[in-house]
């Protein structure tokens, strides 16, 4: 029987009305709150929170939306007591429903709706992918790289820029490895935070 992976995801339903669209910054913010040891957990990661479609401000919570957290196995008990909290986010006020646990996926096709670039986060392509590339390599991590549309996201008043990111033709050790680690920084922010992908359609979109 395989290891079962040192990390977890933790997804609480949301009841509440609208978030702000560049929430990141703004939800680890809230978080930090309720776990004090958040900023000393540079493991902990954060998935973007998945709102109705458009460019107004706030934007609307579907029934669907999820507050999606990815934490150390150990960790996982002390973040599903967060069941019932009430956050305050930019102003907006969402309740977390009843936590459910997820073990990693070991998929062989992994995407990421942001991974930010390196440096003052602004760069090219090329360099982008070079530097993806070495950080893969120091984790000994064999992939093919599909670089997406760039992004960008607000984190103490300036701006983090990066790529969607597809990694192909992982190993399930290798999968599960990336999913662990992450690649690039900011993950509490939601960046370079990976989940299994069926194709790389989603990268283009």
């Amino acid at each position: 029987m395989d290891a079962a992976a040192a990390m977890v995801d933790v997804k609480f339903s949301l009841a509440g009305d609208a978030l702000p669209r560049d929430h990141g910054q703004l939800v680890a913010q809230a978080l930090a709150q309720h776990l004090p040891w958040l900023d000393d957990d540079p493991a902990f990661g954060v998935h973007r929170v998945k709102l109705v479609a458009g460019s107004g401000e706030p934007a609307l919570l579907s029934r669907h939306s999820r507050l999606a957290l990815r934490v150390a196995r150990t960790r996982a008990a002390a973040v599903a007591a967060l069941a019932g909290a009430t956050l305050d986010i930019g102003g907006c006020r969402v309740q977390l429903g009843a936590a459910v646990v997820r073990e990693l996926l070991a998929h062989a096709t992994l995407y990421a709706p942001l991974v930010v670039a390196p440096a003052d986060g602004d760069c090219d392509e090329a360099t982008f992918l070079g530097c993806v590339q070495a950080e893969l390599d120091a984790l000994g991590v064999r992939a093919r790289l599909v670089c997406g549309r760039r992004g960008a996201l607000c984190h103490c008043g300036a701006q983090l820029a990066g790529f969607s990111l597809m990694l192909d033709g992982l190993s399930a050790a290798d999968s599960l490895h990336v999913q662990e680690h992450g690649i690039g920084g900011h993950r509490r922010l939601g960046c370079g935070v990976f989940v299994p992908h069926r194709s790389a359609a989603a990268v283009a979109a």
